[in-house]
């Protein structure tokens, strides 16, 4: 049995199946793990082969063996075999979980209503699973409202369950040709995180002569945004241009917060300017750009125009402001916010408001009073506000302050990787080394970190010493030459933030090489330090994105000065 499992993990199935043949009295357990095995690797024929062979053998089964077999007769559009495998099993999940499958292939609608009557009697409309299976049934029959209909009333939706509904209107769009079909498609794929599918949608849909309209605009921008994508961002303006769409306050608002997270503050601040009437959302909207670029006292700027322009400020809006105060440094100012809030404009600040505080704080080095104040919280604090603290704590090297923030993290949310690096590399410079070992007892493992940069239409990803890059040889060339120029500017590399116990060489030659250099991971030491340099030899102006903001380097200098 260990054998077959054994062939079963490596895909070694013919192994598996004479494995299998050679058991003289087979056990249902295992024959419901090779017939599931053969399902899942999309052998369905095989499965249904070997429960005939099961069946001629008289070996006894239960509902685990009926089960697989009946998702392998699904899987291969059986629907006879299923029902024939339902009525000697007795097991009422079959229909749910396999006969459904079948169904969807042989586009069989009357069936699949069936089931679905017998789904509601036996209460399985809970189960994830099943009705992702009805959703994709009535995708496949074209039954776009019925399909729309059981993914509304799902409490839980899967990647199946979105895969189906979007399947049902992709499929209906060429029966009803209008703008409400494409809008609900392009929606659909941004809600479920397709962006390159709404990418590719918003295209078939202008290719298609349909003219995408505000709420066409308003779903897609994100798109810009989450790839970054200033180019097409710019398009989309253009098309809003053209077609007198700059009356809308949604369109509008959605391409500040559009330039500002592709990086183009100056363009944000310009379509901002011409809302004629702007409502919370524009307002936080321009303050949460600001923030994002460490543009803290323009960030009080704005806070102070909105006010004047009589609009009340909301929860968000604090939340922005407290944000661009800690990027610059604006303790005194941020405090006079969080204490106004309350006071001066009935908002009670939430755990949300008081992490902002303690990273106000904390980026401004007062680390004993970020600690007061996260003790003094109303409420208990969040990780958030612990984390605010820890990374302060390796800016400015306070081990004890990082221990307890590190603890107190550790309890909050024990399986994030991120609280046991960001410690890890605090210990580091501090020449110790525990923090490796407890991730390493708990079963804690760092995802590797990627950064990306995009050139034209084409978006690089790397990682560390990456030289997979077709231009990898020419890139490698550039930066060695480029950090010979460096070092005659006075660059040194920081070793102090290698995590490797290796020479100063290697140190010096692993910073080399560290993804920041190739792209833009969150700026940390020495990486951070390199691209001033860069900016002031190369004499351009750099804009890097990291994790939490974006730094604008020019002549040698960043606008996060040099907090981060």
């Amino acid at each position: 049995l260990r054998l077959l499992k054994a062939a079963l993990n490596v895909g070694d199935f013919r192994r598996a199946q004479k494995l299998y043949d050679n058991i003289t009295q087979p056990d249902p357990a295992t024959c419901s793990t090779l017939i599931s095995a053969f399902t899942t690797r999309g052998l369905p024929n095989e499965s249904i082969r070997l429960y005939a062979l099961l069946r001629a053998r008289g070996i006894e089964t239960h509902s685990s063996v009926f089960l697989a077999i009946a998702k392998a007769c699904g899987a291969s559009g059986d629907a006879l075999r299923v029902k024939e495998v339902h009525a000697y099993g007795k097991c009422k999940y079959i229909e749910g979980a396999s006969i459904l499958p079948a169904c969807s292939v042989l586009k069989d609608l009357k069936s699949g209503r069936a089931i679905h009557g017998i789904a509601v009697r036996h209460e399985m409309m809970e189960n994830v699973f099943v009705c992702s299976a009805l959703v994709n049934l009535y995708a496949r029959c074209l039954s776009v409202k019925q399909a729309r209909l059981v993914f509304d009333l799902m409490s839980h939706r899967d990647v199946v369950s979105w895969n189906g509904v979007l399947t049902a209107y992709f499929t209906n769009i060429s029966y009803e040709k209008d703008e409400a079909t494409w809008n609900a498609v392009i929606g659909g794929c941004m809600e479920n995180g397709q962006t390159e599918k709404a990418v590719e949608m918003l295209s078939k849909m202008q290719n298609m002569g349909f003219k995408p309209n505000q709420i066409t605009i308003s779903s897609f921008l994100p798109a810009c945004s989450i790839l970054e994508s200033l180019r097409m961002g710019k398009e989309i303006h253009c098309y809003v241009f053209r077609h007198w769409l700059i009356g809308d306050l949604t369109t509008m608002t959605a391409l500040v917060y559009m330039y500002a997270k592709c990086g183009d503050l100056n363009l944000s601040r310009n379509v901002f300017d011409m809302i004629l009437r702007k409502d919370v959302v524009a307002w936080n909207t321009m303050i949460i750009a600001n923030a994002m670029h460490g543009n803290g006292k323009e960030v009080l700027l704005v806070f102070e125009s909105m006010l004047q322009s009589g609009i009340k400020p909301n929860s968000v809006t604090f939340t922005g402001v407290l944000s661009g105060c800690s990027h610059s440094r604006l303790v005194e100012e941020g405090l006079h916010i969080f204490n106004s809030m309350s006071r001066d404009h009935q908002v009670e600040p939430d755990a949300n408001h008081y992490a902002c505080m303690v990273d106000v704080f904390s980026r401004a080095g007062r680390l004993d009073e970020a600690y007061e104040f996260i003790q003094k919280m109303p409420m208990e604090p969040t990780a958030s506000a612990w984390g605010a603290l820890l990374g302060a704590c390796r800016v400015y090297k306070n081990l004890e302050l990082a221990k307890i923030s590190a603890n107190k993290l550790f309890e909050i949310e024990p399986n994030n990787p991120g609280n046991y690096v960001l410690l890890f590399n605090i210990l580091v410079t501090a020449k110790l080394w525990k923090a490796r070992i407890l991730m390493k007892g708990r079963g804690i493992a760092k995802t590797r970190g990627c950064s990306w940069l995009q050139v034209g239409n084409k978006v690089h990803t790397f990682v560390v010493g990456d030289k997979n890059n077709m231009e990898s040889d020419k890139i490698y060339k550039f930066l060695d030459e480029l950090g010979e120029k460096m070092k005659m500017a006075g660059y040194k590399p920081d070793t102090d933030y290698v995590q490797q116990d290796v020479d100063q060489e290697e140190k010096a030659e692993s910073l080399c090489s560290h993804s920041e250099k190739l792209a833009n991971l969150r700026i940390w030491g020495d990486c951070h330090n390199a691209i001033k340099y860069i900016s002031k030899v190369v004499g351009v102006s750099i804009i890097v994105r990291d994790s939490l903001r974006f730094h604008h380097f020019r002549n040698g200098n960043c606008s996060c000065h040099d907090l981060r």
